[in-house]
């Protein structure tokens, strides 16, 4: 029997090539007779499976050599007070762009620590697109300059950087579209995120920081939050999620197997100009967010008559179809067709929904 299509936002889909790898090697990784989840984080094994998976993505992303790659805890929320705490030094402002949910909730995180400055956006919703930069307002010296590169729950995704103040480093969420595509990490002073979306498993946070933002901790950082010792301890000043490591380093070498980045990025366009046009094409199903700025990742949409949304999430179980629910804060429906979801399942949601409209319409 064939796997269903998981559309799950996250913890999302992985790559079926990957899970089985993990399964083949869950009692005994490459004959140390132990399973990564036994192994201490500081023995050859897994010093090895870690230092893999951090040359691996500082390949997949190019990332300059003035950067460190840190694997932490805590999730993209946890680094919401983390950022602050490592990289407003003497300063008390830092800027910040609302496009969605999850930067509106950056924002107020960041209440606790300093005074964030609204460059752009809106603090509620309904988010539908990126502000146009003519009308982003910056503060006069702020620390960082904060945005969410792709909004998860609301579908709103930066298909170009704006461009901040000069000298003024630009911190990214990348929670749900790293990966995705090739990026300048030299445009960036801190790319985050948390890995459960385009990497592996929940538990697992990736931060990738330029040198020169190391030094700016204050004193009240708890020293396994703070970025200097993290990099100074290679990733285990304390114990980090090692199975988590270990499967998103599984993840790095499917991507380098798949041709890299560019052509995870021409899959990822082709899978939503597939789903978008079917959206565009009907009356029955309704999307929100300006066509400019439409996620690749994650695709909200409604039903135009909202009182069969629970026939239609059942008939897409029954189909293999799953987790297409969307985010309570928004409802309706939405697909997350991140790069473990081919092609073929984005061509068997459409062909569902289809059917469902001609039965349904």
């Amino acid at each position: 029997m064939a796997r269903p299509y998981n559309f799950s936002a996250g913890p999302a889909a992985l790559p079926e090539e990957v899970l089985r790898q993990a399964a083949e090697e869950m009692l005994d990784w490459h004959g140390s007779g132990m399973s990564v989840m036994e192994m201490s984080h500081r023995g050859k094994e897994f010093t090895q499976i870690a230092t893999q998976a951090e040359a691996d993505l500082r390949e997949l992303l190019a990332v300059p050599a003035n950067y460190k790659i840190l694997f932490m805890q805590g999730g993209a929320i946890a680094e919401n007070a983390i950022i602050p705490l490592n990289l407003l030094g003497d300063k008390q402002t830092a800027d910040y762009v609302v496009t969605g949910s999850w930067s509106a909730k950056s924002f107020k995180e960041a209440k606790k620590y300093c005074t964030p400055h609204l460059a752009a956006g809106a603090l509620t919703g309904p988010w539908l697109a990126v502000p146009p930069e003519p009308t982003f307002s910056f503060s006069a010296d702020p620390a960082y300059l904060f945005l969410c590169s792709n909004e998860t729950i609301d579908g709103v995704e930066f298909h170009a950087l704006p461009k901040a103040p000069a000298q003024v480093p630009v911190v990214a969420d990348m929670s749900s579209n790293i990966l995705s595509r090739p990026i300048d990490v030299a445009q960036y002073g801190l790319i985050f995120g948390g890995a459960q979306k385009n990497i592996g498993p929940a538990g697992l946070t990736f931060v990738i920081v330029r040198d020169d933002l190391l030094d700016r901790a204050s004193p009240l950082c708890p020293s396994a939050f703070e970025y200097k010792t993290v990099a100074a301890n290679g990733s285990m000043y304390n114990t980090p999620p090692t199975y988590g490591i270990y499967i998103a380093g599984l993840v790095f070498q499917w991507l380098k197997r798949q041709g890299g980045l560019a052509e995870i990025e021409r899959r990822n366009i082709a899978k939503a100009e597939l789903l978008y046009g079917y959206l565009d094409a009907t009356a029955f199903y309704q999307t929100r967010v300006e066509k400019p700025f439409r996620s690749r990742m994650n695709v909200p949409f409604f039903l135009k008559d909202e009182s069969l949304n629970d026939a239609f999430l059942a008939a897409a179980k029954d189909a293999g179809l799953l987790q297409l629910k969307g985010h309570k804060s928004v409802g309706g429906m939405r697909a997350s067709i991140y790069n473990a979801m081919p092609l073929a399942g984005v061509q068997a949601l459409v062909a569902f929904m289809k059917e469902f409209e001609r039965t349904h319409g």
